[in-house]
């Protein structure tokens, strides 16, 4: 009888940790929304659409591969060579801050909702996209996007928030609520992190990195650079080409640019660029499989 017991004891734990591992990672799942979105008050200075785009400044220490330009937006993209690293670095000018905008897979809210961000790009008509913080692979972390709070259970972590006015800042979840930042006009919170560089200060130390991940990296950032100047970047990283670079790095060539404010997104096999449709860098997990990881949400222009 206690043999019968047994083998029924490691078969049910069998049955639930497969089923954990496929909760985890592979079954979709759609949240609803944690509350209605709040609409924030207008922000008095904000830049009036019609107004002239100054073009974005060349730095002389790149290459530049490729650009763009409207009546609402000028993007030059300059591919540069850091630590032995090939890093691609998007320099976007705007006449408004409503050009920043996030879009989610499959525009739902989810865990496991992921798609390649070329595709979430495609279908929103970006013109210039980055993978985002990759939400839906943790369940906690502030997570407001464009203006709607949809995950308001913190972790302690340090946000990003892009506000109304198009401005950056960072914050820390123990100190204000997901709630207080919707209602003061927070646009966008991501909850990955850490901030590489806070009022043009690096915000990062040598030993500093995410989780487990190893110390050269493909690497995904956000930064600012000033009234509707902006600063997409995605470092490759596990192949002989390019080593990756570490968090520091990051934060060092992002303030040799000029960021005031930066910040880390998802990287690893989710770093990825995508520019006129077309992918920019080469995505890579291991080195071995060169293409796009799926995943939960983008950063687009």
């Amino acid at each position: 009888m206690k043999k019968h017991w047994g083998i029924i004891f490691v078969l049910a734990l069998t049955v639930y940790t497969a089923y954990a591992l496929l909760d985890t990672f592979v079954i979709p799942r759609t949240y609803s929304l944690t509350s209605p979105a709040v609409q924030a008050e207008e922000t008095p200075g904000e830049t009036n659409a019609e107004s002239d785009i100054q073009p974005a400044v060349e730095s002389p220490n790149g290459t530049v591969i490729e650009t763009y330009q409207d009546e609402n937006m000028t993007v030059i993209l300059t591919a540069y060579r850091v630590e032995d690293t090939t890093v691609y670095a998007a320099d976007v000018t705007v006449s408004s801050p409503d050009a920043l905008k996030t879009a989610l897979a499959y525009d739902t809210y989810g865990k496991n909702v992921k798609s390649a961000a070329s595709e979430i790009a495609a279908d929103h008509g970006a013109v210039l996209a980055v993978n985002g913080d990759f939400y839906g692979a943790r369940n906690s972390g502030y997570v407001i996007r464009n203006g709607e709070l949809l995950r308001e259970r913190g972790n302690g972590s340090e946000d990003l928030v892009i506000w109304a006015d198009g401005s950056f800042s960072v914050i820390r979840e123990r100190e204000i609520s997901a709630r207080e930042l919707l209602s003061q006009g927070a646009v966008q919170v991501f909850s990955f992190g850490p901030a590489l560089l806070e009022d043009g200060e690096i915000a990062v130390s040598e030993q500093d990195e995410v989780g487990r991940a190893m110390a050269d990296n493909p690497r995904t950032a956000i930064g600012i650079l000033g009234e509707n100047h902006y600063l997409l970047v995605v470092s490759d990283g596990r192949t002989q080409e390019s080593q990756g670079l570490t968090l520091r790095q990051l934060a060092c060539f992002m303030q040799s640019l000029g960021a005031e404010t930066a910040y880390n997104l998802d990287g690893g096999g989710s770093s990825t660029m995508v520019f006129k449709g077309q992918v920019v860098n080469t995505p890579t997990t291991n080195g071995h499989s060169i293409q796009e990881r799926s995943v939960s949400d983008i950063v687009y222009f």
